[in-house]
């Protein structure tokens, strides 16, 4: 069964939509270049934004990394905050501290955003370990699952007790490298209809109860 539960952050325990958007359009007036539309810049929540800039935005490496730097000029002081928790995950999180389990953050935002956005909107005491991505140089979500794990004291023997929870492929496809399950969660529709379940998520849930559901009965 189930002892450790790992959180993506954006699209997951939050709902970033405002405060993304903002600082997208904010970057990409700053390049100079066309603003996408907002189906569009809906596909930047979850992946790191190198890639999006990239894959999505149209912008060559060097330039990803000045629209990196001006949507952080807006993020930090402003964006961040533009943000909600996601309904009934602040006391799902609590519930599942009471009943023991360890439950910790994964996301490929930066670490210092991470600890901001737990701390204000009520996740900080309830997660034993806040895993983001270093300020400079995107990690891939792989990447801080494995952070994650070290960072709780986990070996490979403890994996399947260890389940994830995304609303994007990226964090199935991280966990999936890494020897563990994710749960897909189509809270807030960001994820293209049937991306989850074609990346492998083992279940798709639509609400904090269906999520509460399927952890206490694996």
């Amino acid at each position: 069964m189930y002892h450790v539960i790992l959180f993506d952050l954006d699209g997951t325990l939050t709902d970033s939509k405002e405060g993304i958007l903002n600082c997208l359009r904010y970057a990409f007036e700053k390049l100079g270049k066309p603003i996408p539309d907002e189906a569009t810049l809906i596909k930047f929540i979850g992946p790191p934004l190198q890639d999006t800039f990239m894959e999505l935005g149209g912008l060559t490496k060097e330039q990803a990394t000045v629209g990196i730097e001006a949507f952080r000029e807006r993020y930090e002081p402003i964006g961040k905050f533009e943000n909600a928790a996601a309904p009934g995950l602040p006391e799902l999180c609590a519930r599942l501290k009471k009943a023991g389990y360890l439950l910790a953050l994964s996301s490929s935002k930066p670490e210092e955003l991470c600890l901001d956005i737990c701390e204000r909107f009520g996740f900080a005491p309830f997660l034993t370990a806040i895993a983001g991505s270093p300020l400079h140089g995107d990690y891939t979500k792989a990447d801080v699952i494995r952070d994650t794990l070290r960072r709780l004291g986990l070996s490979d023997a403890d994996k399947p007790s260890v389940l994830m929870v995304g609303d994007r492929k990226y964090d199935v496809l991280g966990a999936k490298e890494c020897g563990i399950d994710c749960v897909g969660v189509e809270f807030f529709g960001y994820a293209a209809p049937g991306e989850l379940e074609e990346a492998g998520a083992v279940a798709v849930v639509r609400t904090a109860a269906e999520l509460e559901r399927y952890i206490l009965s694996h």
